[in-house]
C-alpha cells in the first residue's frame, strides 16, 4: 500500500475544488470513469489521469459534507451532543479499494462522514429518530437496522449505529454532487471510547483489529473490552452475549496481560494541541515525533492544504478534521491524539463491577434503550 501512496503523491495534480464554474456531469467525469481509476488504484498502477479523476471525486464530497455538518449542527445546537466531520485519508481508501476487490469506488460511502456522539444510548436513538423525519431531499439509503451494530454488534465489538444518505440538490451549483454520499455515525461516549482505542492500538502496533488484520489476541481482547462495557454502563450486550461475568473479565485479563494491552495504553503520551477558534485541522502523522496539527479558519483554504501536504509528504498518513473547537476535535477525534484514557478508565472500574457479587443489570439482545 506504501508503493501506491508514494505512485499517488508523485503523480498526483491538484485538484479544483468545486465552485460556480465547474459544470461536470459527475466529479471525475462519470462514474464509470471514477471507478476505472479506483480499479488502476488498486491494482497499484494508477496513471496521472487516473489520480487526477481520484482527488477531484474525493475533493467534491467537502461542500456535501459541509451541507450535512451544518444540518446537524443546526438540529443539536443547545445538546450536549458532539458533531464533528472528517474527510476519509487517502491511505485509507486505498487500503478499502484493495480489501474489497469488488467494490466500486464511486459508491463507497464513507469518503464523507459526520460523527455524533451521545451520552446515553437512549439520547442516540431519540436523536436519530428524529432526524429520520427531517424534511429534505436527501435520501437515507440503508433501512433502519441494516447498520444497528448496538443491537447486533459486531464480531470485533464494534458497537455504533451508521446511516448513509444520497446528497440530492436541484441547484446549478450544486447539480454535479448530485447522488454522492455521506457516512452518518451515531456513538455514544462509551462506545466511542472503545472505538478510539481499536485505532490507537492500529497506529502503534503491528495489528489492525478494527480490520482483522494482525495479532488476533488485541480482536480477541477489545471485543471481550466491548461486552464489559457493553454490560456495565449500558444494560446490553457486545459480541460474546453468553459468558457469565466472571468469565468475560477472566479471559479479558489473561488475554490483554498476554499482550500487555492496558500497559501500553497507559503508557502513550497525548499530544498537545493549543487552543483555536478555527474549525478545520489537518493532523500529520510523522514516521517520527510528534503528531503536527495544523489549523485553518476557512474550509476551502483546508481542503487546499491538504492535498498540497499529501503531494509534498508522500507516504504519511494525513487528515482533516472539522468541529467547532479544538476540545471537540480531540473528542470526536482521540484515535487521532493517541487517547486512550476514558477507555483505560472505564475497563479498569467495569472489571472490578463484573468481578463482584452483583452482576451488571442488562437485558440479552437488548438495543440498549432506558
Amino acid at each position: 500500500m506504501a508503493d501506491v501512496r508514494r505512485t499517488m503523491s508523485r503523480q498526483v495534480r491538484f485538484p479544483q475544488v468545486l465552485g460556480p464554474s465547474d459544470a461536470t456531469p459527475f466529479p471525475g467525469g462519470s462514474r464509470s470513469r471514477v471507478n476505472r481509476a479506483g480499479q488502476a488504484i488498486r491494482d497499484g498502477n494508477p496513471s496521472e489521469a487516473d489520480i487526477s479523476v481520484f482527488d477531484e471525486w474525493r475533493a467534491a464530497h467537502r461542500p456535501v459534507l459541509n451541507t450535512f455538518q451544518a444540518i446537524l449542527r443546526m438540529r443539536t445546537r443547545g445538546s450536549e451532543i458532539v458533531v464533528a466531520q472528517r474527510h476519509k485519508r487517502r491511505s485509507t481508501i486505498v487500503g478499502k479499494l484493495q480489501r474489497y476487490p469488488d467494490m466500486q469506488l464511486s459508491r463507497m460511502d464513507d469518503v464523507a462522514g459526520c460523527r455524533l456522539i451521545f451520552k446515553t444510548v437512549k439520547d442516540l436513538y431519540d436523536f436519530r429518530g428524529g432526524f429520520h423525519k427531517a424534511r429534505f431531499h436527501h435520501e437515507r439509503r440503508n433501512e433502519l437496522d441494516r447498520y444497528d451494530y448496538i443491537k447486533r454488534p459486531k464480531s470485533t465489538g464494534y458497537r455504533g449505529i451508521h446511516d448513509v444518505y444520497s446528497y440530492d440538490v436541484n441547484s446549478v451549483v450544486g447539480k454535479p454532487l448530485k447522488g454522492l454520499l455521506v457516512e452518518i455515525q451515531y456513538r455514544t461516549l462509551v462506545q466511542h471510547a472503545w472505538a478510539t482505542s481499536v485505532e490507537v492500538i492500529g497506529f502503534i502496533t503491528e495489528s489492525q483489529p478494527k480490520f482483522q488484520v494482525g495479532d488476533r489476541r488485541y480482536e480477541h481482547a477489545m471485543g471481550l473490552a466491548s461486552e464489559i462495557l457493553a454490560r456495565v454502563y449500558e444494560r446490553t450486550n457486545g459480541p460474546f452475549p453468553d459468558m457469565p461475568d466472571r468469565d468475560v473479565v477472566r479471559e479479558f485479563q489473561e488475554v490483554e496481560s498476554e499482550v500487555s494491552l492496558m500497559r501500553m495504553l497507559r503508557g502513550l503520551n497525548v499530544a498537545n494541541t493549543q487552543r483555536s477558534s478555527n474549525r478545520n485541522a489537518i493532523l500529520i502523522f510523522p514516521e517520527v515525533g510528534d503528531l503536527e496539527v495544523r489549523t485553518f479558519r476557512d474550509a476551502t483554504e483546508a481542503l487546499r492544504a491538504l492535498f498540497v501536504f499529501e503531494r509534498e509528504r508522500p507516504g504519511i498518513d494525513i487528515v482533516l478534521v472539522r468541529a467547532d473547537t479544538t476540545d471537540e476535535v480531540r473528542l470526536a477525534f482521540r484515535n487521532y491524539f493517541t487517547d486512550a484514557q476514558d477507555f483505560i478508565r472505564l475497563v479498569d472500574f467495569g472489571c472490578k463491577k463484573l468481578a463482584g457479587a452483583q452482576p451488571a443489570r442488562r437485558t440479552k439482545g437488548s438495543s440498549g434503550r432506558a
